[in-house]
């Protein structure tokens, strides 16, 4: 008789869960203890206000994520989760603090499989069963893992966009409007800037720098916020506090330490590409 082969244990992990329901919280801790073991859930949060505060202060390795919750939304709070800023406010290198494994958990499936496809997230059915959680587990630790090697990117790239789909998808018939203008600062004057002329958005603390090819100009809105505003089809981010215009990239090289460098068509402008969003140009 042939037997099934054994599954390995995993390893240790921290996790974060979040759902306002404190039976299926309970009943995702459970199914956890029984699945992996090792990991640690580290905090539990009743909304996505507060799971984001946890993830803050805790810096898991996986965050589970109820779609469906008051106040910010699953999706909302992933978009959140993606945006912070490094645990040492102190340093300027974004990668002191890769962004966590993201799970779902939902109890609507109709648009969650064509969503996940492209791999930058999991998703669980409610109620968890054990052998759909195992293997989510499974996938997790192997990405994980491949971080750490250096073989795999962080799930940054592309997570954006699937949270638009997401997004989409809880408010069918209600398509996302991005921004056509930007109301930007040039010298003493106000100008309206069309959004299809910017090159990139450049963040630091106090103001976002909006380059086009003839004009450079200020905003006060955030990357975290133009992040929501613009279409991800047209605008990378490709560090915290970097967006650049897919049509602007003229090419990808490494500098001297090994990190990706954007050139910008029409401009000597380079941009830096951080650790956590180097799988848009996996291969370079």
């Amino acid at each position: 008789m042939n037997t099934p082969p054994a599954r390995t244990s995993l390893p240790a992990a921290r996790a974060v869960l979040a759902d306002d329901e404190r039976l299926m919280r309970e009943q995702l801790r459970a199914r956890l203890a029984e699945v992996w073991p090792a990991l640690q859930i580290v905090a539990e949060a009743k909304n996505g206000l507060e799971a984001v505060e946890l993830v803050q202060q805790h810096r898991p390795d996986i965050v589970f994520l109820d779609i469906r919750m008051p106040g910010l939304t699953g999706v909302e709070a992933a978009r959140q989760i993606a945006q912070l800023p490094p645990a040492d406010a102190t340093s300027e290198d974004d990668d002191s603090d890769l962004l966590p494994e993201i799970v779902f958990i939902t109890a609507y499936d109709q648009y969650a499989v064509e969503a996940f496809e492209q791999g930058v997230a999991d998703y669980v059915l409610k109620p968890a069963e054990r052998d759909r959680l195992q293997l989510t587990c499974e996938r997790i630790h192997k990405r994980l893992a491949a971080r750490q090697a250096g073989t795999d990117a962080p799930p940054g790239p592309h997570l954006q966009q699937l949270l638009h789909t997401l997004s989409a998808g809880l408010q069918p018939g209600h398509p996302p409007r991005y921004l056509q203008w930007i109301q930007a600062t040039v010298g003493q004057a106000i100008q309206m800037v069309p959004v299809d002329e910017v090159l990139f958005f450049i963040s630091d603390e106090k103001y976002t720098r909006v380059q086009t090819a003839q004009v450079e100009a200020l905003i006060r809105k955030p990357i975290k916020e133009l992040v929501d505003e613009l279409d991800p089809q047209l605008f990378w981010q490709i560090h915290r506090s970097t967006l650049v215009a897919v049509k602007a990239i003229a090419g990808v090289t490494r500098d001297f330490r090994g990190r990706q460098i954007v050139a910008v068509k029409g401009h000597n402008q380079k941009l830096e590409v951080s650790r956590s969003y180097t799988g848009l140009f996996k291969g370079m």
